[in-house]
């Protein structure tokens, strides 16, 4: 009887904090709303008792990925930044291109035939846990591991080029005279 309420919550966190991270004019805002969306996530994996990628969602990227965008905001940057308005040609594609990706997941998601399993669920063993990140076959981790990395430093770069692109010049002002 939770489960369907959670899932609700979860999701609708998700969305919530999903727009708001990509409407916000302020960089430290849309960063902050970014975590919510990646703890809810985390949630949702919780409730699929998938803790092995709750844990790792909550400390790859919502503990690090995070975090480094803070810092680099914070470090390099005003925290009161704005980003400028975009165009109506900016908001035009962007509509296109998410009412696109949304469409796509819904007849994706409506053609997969869903089907519960009988299997008893299986006892964790840290060898198995072990062969599964080492293994290249179908329910390996190796991908996804190597997938992860080329995201972090995507995520690095990203986040200092957006952190130094605004930051202010130094001027050096004259000096008066001393009398």
């Amino acid at each position: 009887m939770m489960a369907p309420i959670l899932f609700i919550i979860f999701s609708a966190m998700i969305v919530v904090f999903s727009i708001l991270t990509v409407t916000s004019r302020k960089i430290l805002r849309a960063a902050v709303f970014l975590l919510f969306v990646l703890v809810s996530t985390s949630g949702l994996y919780f409730m699929l008792n998938y803790q092995f990628l709750a844990a790792v969602q909550l400390t790859l990227y919502a503990g690090g990925i995070v975090v480094l965008i803070i810092f680099s905001i914070l470090l390099t940057s005003h925290i009161s930044q704005k980003f400028e308005f975009s165009g109506w040609k900016k908001n035009m594609f962007s509509a296109i291109a998410a009412a696109t990706g949304a469409i796509l997941s819904i007849i994706t998601i409506l053609d997969y035939k869903f089907a519960a399993t009988t299997e008893a669920a299986k006892e964790v063993d840290m060898r198995l846990i072990g062969k599964s990140l080492l293994s290249v076959d179908y329910d390996g981790y190796v991908l996804p591991f190597e997938v992860i990395s080329v995201l972090l430093l995507a995520a690095m770069v990203a986040a200092i080029v957006v952190a130094k692109k605004g930051t202010p010049k130094i001027i050096d002002l004259p000096k008066q005279n001393q009398e």
